[in-house]
């Protein structure tokens, strides 16, 4: 490639950002429904085991959430009147269709995630990467009734022409540049980056630092806190990534509860999705040369 996919921006020489009824944090949650292959190898608990095929203990863990996790995960948010912004594996549509069924009664927000989590892009030629994808968008439309509009690569994974790929098959946004607390236009006509966390992510606190319950509440709660202060002359986003398996095992469930009702009754957030933020940002602020 001939530049980089974005220009660097300082975030305090950008044009403010208003969100809707004059809010100052816009929050999604990023609820990961995946699907990983029972013969191939994925994120896992148990290193020792992981290599092998199959590997009972670690396949057990990522399948307890399609199973029972995201059931425990859904009566939290319609409690609490969240839509998420669901990262879907295209394979979840014919393995798991009573999720699908679900989302579809709650309109959920469909952001298409790769075939499953276990096969990365990295490194495709634009031609496969392009029948690739657009399988994949395609699958995701004929199941849930709406084209995707949004894009998250298995474990934030691209080639350097996967922006252009996704332009090329009508979508909007991608989530894969986790470099910011806004949104902002990619150098390829057309797409955006929607921020999404790596560190404000169960994956990450839980499995990987294995903090408590009460410690992923005092970081959701910061981090909260923080954006609100820094918003005051221009919106920011705040994102919460999920993944049933992690955050909705019956031992941490009460404390994602907890996390989301305090963001839920905080003023001056907006409650909403990667759809309406990329749609937003797009009416109130032109792209730049590219």
């Amino acid at each position: 490639m001939d530049h980089e996919p974005y220009d660097y921006s300082p975030i305090v020489d950008r044009e403010p950002i208003r969100w809707p009824s004059g809010a100052r944090v816009a929050f999604y949650v990023g609820l990961n429904v995946e699907h990983y292959p029972v013969d191939r190898s994925g994120l896992s608990i148990a290193p020792h085991t992981a290599g092998l095929s199959p590997d009972p203990l670690n396949h057990g863990w990522r399948d307890y959430g399609p199973r029972v996790g995201i059931w425990r995960m859904m009566d939290c948010l319609d409690h609490l009147g969240l839509r998420p912004s669901v990262m879907l594996n295209s394979e979840v549509c014919a393995r798991y269709p009573r999720i699908i069924e679900a989302g579809r009664a709650r309109d959920w927000t469909w952001v298409a995630h790769g075939k499953d989590n276990s096969r990365y892009q990295a490194d495709m030629e634009p031609d496969v990467e392009l029948a690739y994808v657009r399988e994949i968008v395609d699958t995701i439309e004929r199941a849930t009734g709406r084209r995707p509009r949004g894009w998250l690569g298995p474990a934030l994974t691209e080639t350097f022409h996967t922006p252009y790929v996704l332009a090329e098959l009508g979508l909007d946004y991608v989530l894969d540049w986790a470099n910011d607390d806004q949104p902002y236009w990619l150098n390829v006509p057309g797409m955006m980056s929607v921020p999404y966390p790596i560190e404000v992510n169960d994956i990450t606190l839980f499995v990987g630092k294995s903090l408590s319950g009460p410690e992923f509440v005092r970081i959701i709660r910061d981090q909260l806190d923080q954006l609100h202060a820094d918003s005051a002359h221009s919106g920011r986003v705040m994102s919460l990534a999920l993944h049933p398996f992690v955050v909705n095992q019956p031992f941490r469930h009460k404390y994602v509860a907890q996390a989301l009702e305090y963001v839920a009754r905080h003023p001056g957030v907006w409650l909403t999705t990667t759809d309406e933020i990329a749609a937003h940002y797009a009416r109130h602020h032109a792209p730049g040369p590219t």
